[in-house]
């Protein structure tokens, strides 16, 4: 019979990543644009305090990511040297760790066994790392793809705030720019939800509320800084 279901879990590393991405592009570039124009700044400091947002908040983006997945990666690495070590030492324990892992599930410990067994002398150490540690192939850490599908997102995100600044009279610039970022931030959301399987207008006001309200943090900042310097 033929498999028709259609999952998104194997979706879940990159798209994580690349949601968080272009977020973080649109609120943190969003938000210094309003914050630095609030401040009675001529367009020009705007763009470059713009572009330098967005160059900087990538390769953070890139590191911070790059740094963490690999730890994760480095983690189950470990967790896999030990498993191998533990089978090729002590096949037998090992058998009956994976046997009471599906007797737990529901099995009766017969076939919990036999299972177990045909597993085993398939792949023991992918049978241990999917059913004893969580570890599969689909959601194994990438740091490499995790970084890029961030910086080349938050890239995409924060450009699109960034484009409005030559484009609108500067008088329109705090609030042209905040309108239009929290569109952008509404679709991502929507986006983003339609690729996970998530509702949508949940995710769309998830993201659209904390965008306004660090647009709104920084223009405070920046007019009541603006108007004493």
């Amino acid at each position: 019979m033929r498999h028709t279901e259609s999952h998104r879990s194997h979706r879940i590393g990159w798209l994580r990543a690349a949601v968080l991405g272009a977020n973080d592009g649109i609120v943190s570039t969003a938000s210094l644009i309003v914050g630095v124009a609030a401040a009675d700044t001529e367009r020009s400091g705007i763009l470059v305090a713009g572009l330098a947002g967005l160059v900087a908040g990538a390769m953070s983006m890139a590191a911070g990511e790059y740094v963490s997945v690999s730890s994760q990666a480095d983690t189950e690495g470990a967790d896999l040297a030990r498993e191998r070590h533990e089978l090729a030492t002590q096949p037998e324990s090992e058998h009956a760790e994976l046997t009471a892992i599906y007797v737990k599930r529901g099995l009766d410990e017969k076939l919990a066994g036999e299972v177990a067994t045909q597993l085993m002398a398939k792949d023991a150490l992918t049978a241990h790392a999917r059913d004893e540690l969580g570890i599969t192939e689909e959601l194994a850490a990438r740091p490499v793809q995790a970084a890029f599908a961030s910086a080349g997102t938050f890239t995409i995100g924060a450009a699109l705030p960034l484009l409005l600044v030559p484009a609108l009279p500067k008088a329109w610039l705090v609030l042209g720019v905040s309108i239009a970022s929290l569109g952008f931030l509404a679709l991502l959301g929507s986006i983003a939800a339609r690729a996970g399987g998530s509702p949508v207008l949940k995710s769309a006001a998830r993201v659209t509320f904390w965008g306004a309200l660090a647009m709104g943090l920084t223009a405070g900042v920046g007019a009541l800084f603006g108007a004493r310097l």
